[in-house]
């Protein structure tokens, strides 16, 4: 489905937030498939922590208020049905699903999907009674299989076998922060990338147990991930799934015996677990993985993609207090407490693994959001005001402090307001302008990095990119404001200005672009549900989803001064 208006050729995606829902029809959970728009980009020139420098002047055409370039895949549009030849209903799961059903993107098709929520079903049309000469004998129906991609089912390629040999000594291992393989880009570029088959692979260590925290599960793609002599080893899923999806989440697992689920609790209407952590507990130690990779293939083949992999952490000696192994950024004390959020009998027995380990090698702070309401000291603990309290209580002013850039790059947007005042220039800009605990006048505003439409067209995956970069016309309609602080996406540094990006980052960067105040890689996409909103005259603040990142100060890497920019970006 497409359609023009004033904004732009919209075309079909999905969303993480709550304004995707049209009055007056029932409401639907957040991160539902909906509509995408077509932006109009400003001319501008931004430099990105992946390129020095990023010109884009998309031509506008003002008769008919539309950019002239492709739009983005829909329905009805020629990319997508050319991406979709001899295939029908690439993303119907159940023979005869119900039209008033809510489904989240489905953890089995590689992160496309295409709503099927009720407020974008059409009604189904009168039923007609068939005449006695029309009936016809039924006929035997076939499976309905899906696709494991838009791009149909001959896309994936098997990666050749040096693909997944990865040299620990290219790795860096002072910051711990690495991007995904990517399949289709010269092979230099994945040098010192990991992929998931690399981060369970027996090089890090000898595999007894694991937990996957996700968003979108394939299971049976990702057992295929495990080496064969971990892969009946066992593993916790941590999910939000509901309802029917729950329940074909569970179906999936059938035949893996060592699976086990632990369904988060989502209170909160529009909150989704979008946390993405591995815990794995080797014979050697244990080890913490914070990802931006959903657990399907897609997500894994030709994406940027980002982690922050921990040290591998030993044992404890036997008799160690409570407080031994804390890492001089609190990280253990952090991490506990974002599990004991959950409140969930299956993460007691990690937890106190967790505790019987030293963790003092940590040098980033964990960001975490858990739904609720909160108030007083517990204000601080989650979303954007946990990121403010780091950085006041961590970072300290910089020379000519307004002429350092804030960027903020992600993967979808949520609904901010009906102008930039609401939140994104208000509390969460305040946010990510902290350095220090003095308050200066502010600097230069925002540019928040998003794919264009011509970056979709020319990815790797084409137009079928688009389906992992949601933005619904709802929302977008109501927050024009927003298309100012857009800048596309390119990433020639690394060789992955074609790998849309999946990654999320935020970080305040020095004006020649060589030093960074801070970086932050996370789960988290711009929306209120994801970060947090003030409420009730600023004493309380509300965090809809699940969300972890990691944050590097210059403060906690003792030798350095201010962080110099790895060599990824």
């Amino acid at each position: 489905m497409s359609q023009d208006s004033q904004h732009g050729k919209w075309t079909i995606s999905d969303s993480e937030d709550e304004d995707n829902i049209i009055p007056p029809t029932p409401q639907k959970d957040s991160n539902k498939p909906s509509i995408k728009p077509d932006l109009e980009r400003k001319p501008d020139t931004v430099t990105t922590f992946f390129k020095q420098e990023r010109k884009l002047s998309p031509k506008r055409n003002e008769d008919t208020h539309s950019v002239k370039e492709p739009s983005a895949p829909s329905m009805g549009s020629e990319a997508r049905k050319a991406a979709h030849v001899n295939q029908t209903l690439p993303v119907k799961y159940e023979s005869h699903p119900s039209p008033s059903v809510k489904r989240k993107r489905e953890t089995e098709e590689a992160g496309w999907n295409l709503s099927s929520s009720d407020d974008e079903t059409p009604p189904p049309a009168p039923k007609k009674e068939p005449k006695k000469s029309d009936v016809s004998p039924k006929k035997k129906k076939t499976e309905d299989k899906r696709p494991p991609s838009p791009h149909g089912t001959s896309y994936f390629k098997e990666e050749p076998a040096d693909f997944f040999e990865t040299n620990l000594l290219s790795m860096n291992d002072m910051y711990r922060f690495y991007l995904n393989k990517v399949t289709g880009i010269p092979k230099k570029f994945n040098t010192g990338a990991l992929h998931i088959k690399d981060i369970l692979s027996p090089m890090f260590g000898t595999l007894k147990e694991s937990v996957q925290f996700n968003y979108c599960f394939d299971i049976p793609w990702m057992v295929e991930q495990y080496p064969p002599e971990f892969r009946d080893k066992p593993v916790i899923l941590v999910h939000g799934e509901k309802r029917e999806s729950k329940a074909r989440l569970i179906e999936q697992a059938k035949p893996y015996p060592q699976i086990r689920f632990c369904q988060a609790k989502l209170d909160i209407a529009f909150g989704t677990h979008h946390t993405k952590m591995m815990l794995l507990w080797y014979e050697e130690g244990f080890r913490v993985i914070i990802l931006t990779s959903n657990l399907i293939r897609a997500d894994w083949y030709q994406k940027t993609q980002g982690m922050w992999m921990s040290p591998l952490y030993p044992r404890l000696p036997e008799g160690s207090p409570g407080t031994a192994g804390e890492s001089p950024t609190n990280f253990k004390s952090d991490l506990l407490e974002y599990l004991e959020a959950y409140r969930a009998p299956e993460l007691a027995e990690w937890i106190d693994r967790i505790k019987q380990h030293d963790l003092s090698e940590t040098r980033v702070y964990l960001i975490g959001s858990t739904p609720g309401r909160y108030q007083g000291p517990a204000m601080e603990k989650w979303g954007h005001l946990r990121l403010r309290k780091l950085l006041s209580e961590h970072t300290k002013p910089v020379l000519n402090e307004e002429r350092w850039h804030v960027l903020g790059q992600f993967s979808s947007i949520g609904s901010m307001g009906l102008d930039k005042t609401k939140w994104l220039a208000a509390e969460f800009q305040r946010t990510l302008t902290t350095l220090g605990k003095v308050r200066i006048k502010e600097g230069r505003r925002c540019a928040h990095v998003y794919p264009s439409v011509e970056n979709v067209r020319t990815s790797l995956e084409g137009y079928p990119a688009g389906g992992s970069l949601p933005y619904s016309i709802q929302t977008a309609q109501k927050q024009l404001w927003l298309h100012s602080y857009f800048h596309g996406w390119h990433a020639d540094v690394t060789g992955r200005s074609n790998a849309m990006p999946h990654i999320k980052t935020y970080m305040r960067v020095s004006p020649d672009y060589t030093q960074l105040a801070w970086f932050l890689v996370t789960s988290a996409n711009l929306s209120k549900a994801a970060w947090g909103a003030l409420e009730k005259n600023n004493t309380q603040i509300m965090v809809r989803s699940y969300e972890l990142g990691v944050l590097y100060l210059p403060s906690a890497f003792v030798s350095i001064v201010t962080v110099q920019i790895p060599v990824h970006f």
